[in-house]
């Protein structure tokens, strides 16, 4: 059932990692809403198949985010073809286990390069097309939050993300660009599958991310693509107040959608500013 508002119409949303999972799944429903989509990802073929999926004024860009020549490329036909951002969702990324005896550099370099670098620097590069009022959204994960075997590369990369949101929503406020940030639990994508070569093996890992979840299964895409919509409608004429949210008596600056433990419920962390104003009455 399409249950679209056109609460997004005539905004412009550029999504990093954008032709597969959760990127792909948020591009529909933004498009839904009546957004037009601007993509970057890898891989040709599901970009076109991204695309094929979306009506209306939209593209994709074959491009690696860890590339400078590629960031600048994609944003160069951003500017070109819709000359603004009003949504920009940092979701690229890789997730893939290692215990530290048998960590690489290559391997530690990657996800950083990845998950950290790219991010920062498709913010960057955003910067010029974002104007007062637009939003940006990044995928970071319940996984910043708790310690497990063999992930401390990628939560690492993960708590990053976290710390330099609140440090983005700081500098970006006299602006009027909203930073915030949605950590999802374990999520059925394809970021999970393309990693694991032995099925059979993964059978165990993959019933234990099963396990950590009230509802005894994985997320799914679309369920995150709507949490992401949930914390944009804030600011596109729909205020939902669910109160402040302090953790061990300290406050900081943006917002963080957690989605605790792989969608059993759904937690908005509204922080105040240091003068005590509410975030969202901000611009």
């Amino acid at each position: 059932m399409n249950t679209a508002t056109g609460k997004l119409e005539g905004k412009v949303a550029v999504i990093t990692g954008g032709n597969s999972g959760i990127g792909r799944a948020t591009g529909r429903l933004f498009n839904q809403e009546g957004a037009r989509i601007a993509l970057i990802g890898r891989d040709q073929q599901s970009i076109d198949e991204t695309l094929a999926e979306l009506s209306g004024d939209n593209f994709g860009f074959k491009g690696d985010v860890t590339s400078e020549t590629d960031l600048n490329g994609f944003f160069d036909q951003v500017r070109s073809r819709f000359g603004k951002i009003d949504i920009l969702f940092i979701n690229a990324g890789i997730a893939e286990q290692s215990m530290i005896a048998d960590t690489s550099p290559v391997f530690y370099d990657r996800h950083f390069n990845i998950n950290v670098r790219g991010a920062f620097f498709a913010v960057q590069k955003a910067l010029p097309l974002l104007q007062k009022g637009s939003s940006i959204v990044v995928t970071t994960s319940v996984v910043s939050h708790f310690g497990g075997a063999g992930s401390s590369v990628y939560s690492a990369t993960k708590a990053a993300l976290r710390s330099m949101v609140q440090c983005w929503a700081a500098e970006l406020l006299p602006k009027g660009i909203r930073v915030n940030s949605v950590s999802p639990g374990p999520t059925a994508t394809s970021i999970i599958n393309r990693n694991v070569a032995d099925e059979k093996a993964f059978a165990p890992m993959l019933e234990f991310m099963k396990n950590m979840v009230p509802m005894k299964r994985m997320g799914e895409p679309l369920e995150v693509a709507k949490a992401v919509l949930f914390i944009l409608r804030a600011y596109l004429g729909i205020h939902e107040d669910h109160g402040p949210h302090e953790k061990n008596g300290r406050t900081a600056r943006g917002c963080e959608g957690r989605i605790v433990h792989g969608f059993g419920r759904l937690v908005l962390h509204h922080r105040r500013r240091a003068d005590g104003r509410r975030w969202d009455d901000a611009g």
